[in-house]
C-alpha cells in the first residue's frame, strides 16, 4: 500500500506567521544592483568613525589562537564589565549581540499562553523574538513616538510576562525620563520581568534620564541589555549583554549556546571597554552632527523627531519607500520604516559631517526645492 509522503516538516504555526527581521542594505548589495560606486550606508545606526582601535589591534592579536575554543564563561570581559557597572559578574550573561539575550529571556520566560508587552514603534526585533515563542504581543499605542509607560503597566495582566522598553528607543529616538521609569519599575506587577533595552543609552545627552541600572533598588525583576554594536564601533563582531538577578542569569545560562561570545569577540569588547578616548570621540561626534542634521531636516519642513540615539526619525512628503527609492539612486541609504507601520517616515544614522551633508545635498535633489 502507498502513501504519500510530505516533502517536508511543517514548522510550528507561530513560526510560519513570524516576520523575519530585515537589516539594512548593504553598500555592496546596491553598487552590485545599480551599478554606481562610492554609496554611503546611513541605515543601520553604525558608528561613522568606525570599529575602537584599541579593539582592533586586541582582535588581530586574538587571531594567532583561533583554533582554540574561547573561554565559555568569558571570565576576563564579563569581570571587567562587573567592576565598571558595579555588579558581580554572575550578574552577567553575554550574547551574540544583545539581541541574543532578548532571546534567550523568551525563550526562558514565555510560553503560548503568555503575553509580552510593548510600545508601538518599539524595536521591531522585539515582536520577532515574542513571535518565536508562540506568545502573544500586547502593543500599546505610543504617545508623541514615545513609550506611554502608565498605559504598558496598566496593559499587564496574570499572563503577563514580560515588559519591553527601550530607552531610547530605535527607531523613534525617544526616551522615558527617570521619574516615569521609576514609577512604572513599581507599578508592574511583581511577576513581570521587566527588560529595558539601552543599547543607545552612551547617546543620551538629557539630565532627566538615567540607566535602569541605577534604579535597581526599586525591582528585583529587572534585566537591562546593552550593546558593543553602537557607540563602541564593533557591530560586524556581534557580542552584548545583560544585567540581572542572578538567579534569572543562571536560568539564562542553561539556554545560553556554548561559545555564544566567540574569542575575537571578547578580546576586542575588552579593549572597547577600556576606550574611553575613542568612546567620548563617538558620542561628541553625534551630539554635534545630530543637533546640526536635526536642525536641517526641520529648515527643510521634515518634522523630525527630538532624538537621544544616533539616528533621526523624520517625515517623508513623499511617503518613507518612495524616499528610500529615490535616495538609494543617489548612492544614499536610509532605512524606511514599513515594518513598523510608519509609512510616512524614514530614519537616518548620524555620519560623519561630509557624509551628512552629502545625505541633505541628495535630499533636496530628491525632493525638489520644495523641501527647503
Amino acid at each position: 500500500m502507498s502513501r504519500t509522503v510530505s516533502s517536508h516538516t511543517s514548522p510550528l504555526p507561530w513560526v510560519s506567521r513570524l516576520k523575519p527581521y530585515v537589516p539594512g542594505k548593504p553598500i555592496e548589495e546596491l553598487e552590485r544592483e545599480l551599478g554606481i560606486t562610492g554609496s554611503i550606508k546611513l541605515a543601520s545606526n553604525e558608528n561613522p568613525l568606525g570599529p575602537s582601535p584599541l579593539a582592533v589591534t586586541a582582535m588581530q592579536c586574538a587571531l594567532a589562537s583561533l583554533h582554540l575554543y574561547p573561554d565559555g564563561g568569558a571570565y576576563r570581559l564579563r569581570g571587567a564589565l562587573a567592576e565598571q557597572l558595579g555588579v558581580t559578574a554572575g550578574e552577567i550573561v553575554l550574547g551574540n549581540g544583545s539581541n541574543e539575550v532578548l532571546s534567550m529571556i523568551c525563550r526562558a520566560f514565555l510560553g503560548t499562553d503568555h503575553n509580552a508587552v510593548v510600545s508601538q514603534y518599539a524595536f521591531v526585533a522585539y515582536r520577532v523574538v515574542v513571535g518565536t515563542q508562540g506568545a502573544q504581543l500586547r502593543e500599546v499605542p505610543a504617545v508623541s513616538f514615545g513609550h506611554d509607560l502608565s498605559a504598558m503597566a496598566a496593559a499587564c495582566d496574570e499572563m503577563t510576562r514580560l515588559l519591553f522598553v527601550a530607552n531610547p528607543n530605535n527607531p523613534t529616538g525617544t526616551f522615558s525620563t527617570v521619574d516615569e521609569l521609576r514609577k512604572l519599575l513599581r507599578s508592574v506587577p511583581e511577576h513581570v520581568l521587566v527588560v529595558v533595552d539601552e543599547a543607545y543609552f552612551e547617546y543620551v545627552d538629557r539630565p532627566d534620564y538615567c540607566s535602569a541600572l541605577a534604579l535597581r533598588q526599586e525591582r528585583g525583576n529587572l534585566v537591562v541589555t546593552r550593546t558593543f554594536s553602537k557607540a563602541y564601533g564593533i557591530a560586524g563582531i556581534r557580542v552584548g549583554y545583560g544585567v540581572m538577578p542572578p538567579d534569572i542569569a543562571a536560568t539564562l545560562n542553561r539556554l545560553r549556546e556554548p561559545f555564544n561570545a566567540n574569542a575575537a569577540a571578547q578580546e576586542g569588547a575588552l579593549a572597547a571597554l577600556g576606550d574611553e578616548v575613542f568612546l567620548r570621540r563617538s558620542v561628541d561626534l553625534n551630539r554635534h552632527e545630530r543637533a546640526r542634521l536635526q536642525a536641517a531636516l526641520a529648515v527643510r519642513g521634515l518634522e523630525p523627531v527630538p532624538s537621544e540615539g544616533n539616528f533621526i526619525l523624520f517625515r517623508s512628503p513623499v511617503g518613507g519607500a518612495e524616499l528610500y527609492d529615490r535616495l538609494l539612486r543617489e548612492g544614499v541609504i536610509v532605512r524606511p520604516l514599513q515594518p513598523y507601520g510608519m509609512l510616512e517616515h524614514v530614519r537616518v544614522t548620524v555620519g560623519m559631517a561630509g557624509e551628512n551633508d552629502r545625505f541633505l545635498d541628495s535630499l533636496d535633489r530628491v525632493l525638489g526645492e520644495g523641501a527647503r
